[in-house]
């Protein structure tokens, strides 16, 4: 979608009808190149081994190789970036290159959103998606700054992203405009 800009009060302030943002982390790659080496290690034992040692050993290092590359390279593709689409109606956040997690918030749930100036992986426990309980829900691809949501059922849920300023102006906005349309 293309953006354009509005001015839903007449005061001069615009903001894009497809409000998008991103936040990268290029650490992931290199955890990504370790998992496609444990795989290549698993392959390469599989290849050129003489077997001689035993089936059952070799098979579990085979195995164990590639499963572990396996969940290393899909676990940080998925989290090298995370967008952030913010249109009239609703947030979605699509992690990695497939989108996958994904979620959207209609923002009818939406209370309040608040920038926060610095997100880190320790204060979540990582980086991903994760989810504590006495924080909520976040989506953390990087150290910096975010959007917090706080949601009507009392949940919040935090997003790294670029500009999140800007973001957490665009939503609020957005949720003027919506309660200022329920209301008439």
């Amino acid at each position: 979608m293309r953006e354009h800009p509005h001015d839903p009060h007449g005061d001069g302030t615009t903001h894009p009808e497809v409000w998008t943002g991103r936040a990268t982390n290029r650490i992931q790659w290199l955890l990504a190149l370790v998992g496609a080496a444990c795989m290549a290690l698993g392959i390469e034992l599989a290849v050129e081994s003489a077997w001689t040692s035993g089936i059952a050993p070799l098979a579990m290092a085979v195995v164990g190789c590639i499963a572990a590359g396996l969940m290393v390279l899909f676990g940080t593709l998925a989290f090298v970036h995370v967008d952030l689409k913010l249109d009239k109606d609703c947030l979605e956040v699509r992690c990695g290159h497939i989108g996958v997690p994904r979620r959207r918030i209609p923002l009818t749930h939406v209370a309040g959103a608040e920038f926060a100036p610095l997100v880190t992986p320790r204060q979540w426990g990582g980086w991903g998606y994760r989810w504590r309980p006495e924080k909520g829900t976040a989506v953390v691809v990087r150290r910096g700054e975010g959007v917090v949501l706080r949601l009507w059922d009392g949940h919040t849920f935090t997003i790294t992203v670029d500009n999140a300023e800007s973001a957490v102006r665009v939503i609020r906005d957005r949720l003027r405009t919506n309660t200022a349309g329920t209301a008439h």
